[in-house]
C-alpha cells in the first residue's frame, strides 16, 4: 500500500541504548516512509554519542534523553507524549515497509476493539521470515469475528503497532520487569480489559539484528520475568504449572538457572503487585502453555 501524503494517525517511536549506528540505519529507512510520520527517539541512556549524532542528522527527529537505560519502559515514556491515536513500536534495529503504518491505522479505524498488531518480521538482506511469526499465524487462540488476524495474547514490541488509549490505559510496560518477555503482562492486562491483539502479517517490518546483544542476561531476564507473571497473574495451579516448567527448562543452563535466583528475589515485590486474571484469561494461557 503506496501513499503520498502525511498519516497524522501514526508515531513512530524507537528505544536506544548504546547503538548508534543502528539507529542512524534505521532511521534513514523511516524518515522515507510515504506515511511521513512523526519520529521519537527515546535515549536509554546511551553514552556512545546517540544523541548528538541523531540531532545533527536528522534534526525533525523529537529525542527524549532518559539518562539511565529503563529498559522497556522508555517506550510507554516515549507514548505518553504523543497526540495521535496509534503509535508504531520500533526497536533501533527495525523498520517499517513503506504503507505498513497506513495499513495498520487503517485496521484500527475499523476495529474498535484492536489495541495492538503485530507485523511479519524480515530478517536481514535475505529478508528470512522470523521464526516467531510462524508461531502466531498458528496460535492456537479462538479467533473473534472481526479480528484482521490471528488471536494473540503476546506480541512482539519491537514490531507492533499500539492504540494509544488502549496502552496507556493499563499502564503501559512494568517498569520493574525491563526487558526480556516484557510483553505478557501488558498482553495478559489488555485482554483482561476486553481488548485485542492479533498478528497481521500483510504488515511488515525490517530487523537487522544488531551484534550489540548480551544474550546471556536476556536469558536471565527471561526467566526472571516469565516466574513473576506466573505470580503476578495467574490462579495457584497456572502459577505452579508454569513455575515447574520453567525450573525444567532452566536444568543445566547457567543463564536460566540466574534468572530463576533473580526471580526469587524479587518474588516479595511481585506478589505485592498479583492481580489473578479472569478465568477466560487464563484459559487462553493454558492453550498457550504447551508452545512456549
Amino acid at each position: 500500500m503506496a501513499i503520498d501524503c502525511v498519516d497524522t494517525r501514526v508515531t513512530v517511536v524507537m528505544i536506544t541504548h548504546n547503538r548508534c549506528m543502528e539507529v542512524l540505519r534505521s532511521l534513514e529507512q523511516l524518515i522515507c516512509l510515504p506515511e511521513h510520520p512523526r519520529i521519537v527517539l527515546v535515549d536509554n541512556g546511551s553514552t556512545d554519542g546517540t544523541a548528538l549524532a541523531v540531532a545533527m542528522k536528522f534534526p525533525h527527529v523529537t529525542i527524549l534523553e532518559l539518562g539511565a537505560n529503563l529498559g522497556a519502559v522508555g517506550r510507554t515514556l516515549g507514548v505518553r507524549p504523543t497526540n495521535t491515536p496509534y503509535v508504531a513500536l520500533c526497536d533501533d534495529d527495525t523498520w517499517w515497509e513503506p504503507g505498513a503504518l497506513a495499513h495498520a491505522a487503517d485496521l484500527f479505524d475499523a476495529t474498535p476493539q484492536l489495541a495492538i498488531v503485530t507485523a511479519r518480521v524480515l530478517i536481514g538482506t535475505e529478508e528470512r521470515e522470523d521464526p516467531a511469526c510462524q508461531a502466531m499465524a498458528r496460535s492456537p487462540l479462538p479467533r473473534e469475528p472481526g479480528m484482521p488476524g490471528p488471536a494473540l495474547l503476546g506480541f512482539l514490541a519491537g514490531a507492533s503497532v499500539v492504540r494509544r488509549s488502549a496502552f496507556l490505559s493499563v499502564g503501559g510496560f512494568a517498569p520493574h520487569i525491563f526487558l526480556g518477555g516484557e510483553e505478557e503482562l501488558l498482553a495478559a492486562d489488555l485482554a483482561a480489559a476486553g481488548w485485542w491483539l492479533c498478528y497481521v502479517p500483510e504488515l511488515t517490518i525490517h530487523h537487522y539484528p544488531s551484534q550489540q546483544r548480551n544474550t546471556m542476561l536476556r536469558r536471565q531476564y527471561l526467566v526472571r520475568n516469565a516466574l513473576w507473571f506466573a505470580w503476578m497473574r495467574r490462579p495457584l495451579p497456572g502459577a505452579l504449572r508454569r513455575t515447574f516448567a520453567v525450573i525444567r527448562s532452566a536444568a543445566g543452563n547457567r543463564a536460566a538457572l540466574q534468572g530463576f535466583v533473580r526471580a526469587l528475589i524479587g518474588l516479595p515485590w511481585a506478589l505485592q503487585q498479583r492481580r489473578v486474571l479472569p478465568p477466560e484469561i487464563e484459559y487462553r494461557l493454558r492453550l498457550l502453555d504447551p508452545h512456549r
